[in-house]
């Protein structure tokens, strides 16, 4: 097994003396414009970061199993190598892109991933606030490990990937020459990532790298000042029910759904997606000769009967 750092544990304490050091830079230096820090809401953000500590040892367990099971079965071998960890770490960053997009736009796997957008607040505490059920994220990078990428590899990519976007969670940070802002995930994408506004929704899924956005159409640069949070937002702090509160609006809409179309939709579909509604047909009597019947369109226009299309967008900032 090679001998790799966990990178993340390791960051812990600079990401707490970070964020406590732009809090002060808030104090210190208020900008009426951003966000900036609440304490109800930075407790959450750091609590839920805490949780998810100690919950992710126990989805680790079978995901470790699976990642080594498939590992032994592939007869493809990747060395880790100083040159080697660098491709690693792009094929890590292109797998991320598609994870996080998924988690987006397929409404159970976005249960999970909205924790981190229930914020109003975009700041370094922000990036604390993770989910309790991140065992929604191994399938995407089944590919690494079926090509040969050990395991412990894997981890250690994603853990780079997420101490680097840490420093992205801030409007202390404007926007960076351009070079930089074509490549990398910035602070400036990040925040249109955040945002709740309907331009904004959906965007910017890059983790290290922007260019998979620019490759696959889902880029939006940073014009408006971000809104953050869900577009219909949760009013609670408390970390457990900002784990769950949207398994538990699954779990109402399937109660209350029609058929099992229906509730494959509210499962797989986007966040925003409602079903049609109940077609209305009007029965005309079989002894009433067709040339009696009054005279009507053979259809209503569209916007009679049919609802405003469902949001395309999950409720959050994407």
């Amino acid at each position: 097994m090679p001998n790799l750092p966990d990178v993340v544990l390791w960051s812990i304490p600079a990401f707490v003396l970070l964020a406590v050091l732009e809090m002060v830079g808030y104090r210190l230096r208020p900008d009426e414009d951003a966000a900036g820090y609440e304490a109800k809401d930075t407790a959450t953000s750091m609590g839920m970061g805490l949780g998810s500590l100690f919950v992710d040892l126990v989805w680790k367990i079978p995901i470790v199993a699976i990642y080594t099971a498939v590992h032994e079965l592939t007869p493809l071998r990747v060395p880790v190598l100083w040159w080697t960890i660098p491709l690693m770490l792009l094929a890590q960053d292109f797998c991320y892109y598609w994870q996080h997009r998924g988690h987006h736009v397929v409404r159970i796997l976005w249960a999970s991933h909205v924790v981190h957008h229930s914020s109003r607040r975009f700041n370094l505490s922000t990036a604390l606030r993770q989910p309790w059920t991140g065992f929604t994220s191994w399938p995407f990078y089944l590919p690494m490990i079926a090509l040969g990428v050990h395991p412990a590899a894997v981890a250690f990519c994603s853990s780079v990937s997420l101490v680097y976007q840490f420093w992205i969670h801030t409007e202390r940070v404007d926007k960076l020459p351009r070079p930089f802002e074509y490549v990398l995930n910035t602070p400036s994408h990040h925040r249109v990532h955040h945002a709740s506004q309907g331009g904004y929704l959906d965007r910017n899924f890059g983790g290290i790298l922007i260019v998979w956005d620019r490759l696959f159409g889902s880029w939006v640069g940073e014009t408006d000042r971000p809104v953050y949070g869900l577009t219909k937002n949760i009013e609670t702090y408390n970390p457990l029910r900002v784990a769950t509160h949207e398994y538990a609006a699954i779990a109402r809409d399937l109660r209350t759904a029609r058929d099992w179309r229906e509730r494959a939709g509210r499962v797989l579909r986007g966040p925003g997606w409602q079903p049609a509604p109940p077609s209305a047909t009007s029965s005309v009597p079989s002894s009433v000769p067709s040339s009696a019947t009054p005279s009507a369109p053979t259809s209503a226009p569209a916007s009679a009967d049919s609802p405003a299309p469902g949001p395309a967008a999950p409720e959050a900032a994407a």
